[in-house]
């Protein structure tokens, strides 16, 4: 911990009059790896474990009627529609709530079982 005196002297003053520290002695006093971190005034630390269910709005992997499948057998069936199973899925609604969802959801197994979300 390298503190100059003034610094020792100010936090020294706010320890005495019973103020909470600066955010900028966080760093200095303790060492913490996280290089960035957000904050702002009314920021909690609260952590959601909400399972929403997901459901089938639109599906758009109808082949054009002249492509040819080549080496996307593994991926298309043979009429060209997507093999079920979680593979190029868009979820659309707040991140907090969706991740929560796919983490605690019943779709986390398959998830990872077909490799993880990227």
């Amino acid at each position: 911990m390298n503190l100059s005196d003034n610094e020792k002297r100010d936090i020294v003053k706010y320890l005495e009059a019973g103020k909470p520290l600066p955010e900028k002695y966080r760093f200095l006093l303790f060492d913490d790896e996280r290089e960035v971190e957000l904050l702002w005034n009314g920021k909690t630390n609260e952590v959601t474990n909400v399972v929403l269910p997901f459901q089938v709005i639109e599906q758009i992997d109808e082949p054009r009627s002249d492509a040819k499948f080549g080496n996307q057998n593994s991926l298309f069936d043979t009429s060209g529609r997507q093999i079920t199973g979680w593979t190029n899925k868009l979820i659309w609604g707040d991140n907090k709530l969706i991740l929560s969802s796919l983490k605690n959801g019943p779709l986390r197994k398959e998830i990872e079982a077909q490799g993880g979300l990227k």
